[in-house]
């Protein structure tokens, strides 16, 4: 059984010595961008800032989140009263939806 002996080279603990901020990195050549200059998107000093289109945008961008909100609120709503309506039809039951009777005639 001489399967359990290893050899003393590994029972000696190995460390590995990273430069610290005494060694000075090596230099590399400039690598070109892969995008082109951004400058021109940029603003120059000429360039006025029209505040008053600015925020009737954010309205209008206000006011369409809002209504997708209330679409989605309102379509949530109509689905789980169809299926509380279909559940209640499929289990056998009568009267499940509410009849709208008008007393009034003519």
């Amino acid at each position: 059984m001489t399967g359990d002996r290893s050899s003393s080279s590994d029972r000696e603990s190995r460390v590995v010595r990273f430069p610290r901020g005494g060694a000075a990195p090596r230099l590399r050549a400039p690598v070109p961008s892969p995008v082109d200059d951004l400058a021109k998107f940029e603003r120059g000093e000429d360039a006025t800032d029209d505040y008053r289109h600015r925020m009737v945008v954010n309205i209008a961008a206000f006011v369409f989140v809002l209504a997708l909100i209330g679409a989605g609120i309102w379509l949530a709503d109509t689905m789980a009263q169809m299926r509380k309506d279909q559940d209640c039809v499929l289990s056998g039951r009568r009267g499940c939806t509410p009849v709208e009777v008008n007393t009034r005639r003519w």
